[in-house]
């Protein structure tokens, strides 16, 4: 078997939502960054002291799951499902196959680490 890696960008507020749809399919572990970006929505403007200013990032979280190949579809189903609010600026997620992991303290390696 071979692992891919899951990453999916997300509205900040979705976060808790996602981690339990992943913990809830027995997802082991999981990294998360604070991240900014703009998509479509193309930033958006904010008024401070009266001027006008645009906005081009907007905050994000990127989320990124480790698997098996075969685990892919619905770790994504899962996350999509727990991020989801139907407005502009859900985000998005895209797998990637990965040639090799390694866990550090053992020396285990592909699935194996997980």
């Amino acid at each position: 078997a071979s692992v891919k890696l899951v990453v999916a960008v997300l509205k900040p507020h979705k976060l808790d939502e996602v981690k339990e749809a992943l913990r809830g399919l027995g997802v082991a572990g999981l990294t998360m960054t604070e991240v900014e970006g703009f998509g479509r929505q193309r930033g958006h403007t904010e008024v401070y002291r009266g001027a006008e200013y645009q906005v081009d990032f907007v905050p994000k979280v990127k989320v990124e799951v480790l698997c098996e190949d075969e685990r892919a579809p619905e770790i994504v189903e899962a996350i999509a499902q727990a991020a989801r609010t139907g407005r502009i600026g859900d985000g998005k997620i895209w797998v990637l196959p990965t040639e090799e992991v390694v866990r550090i303290r053992t020396g285990e390696r592909g699935p194996d680490a997980l």
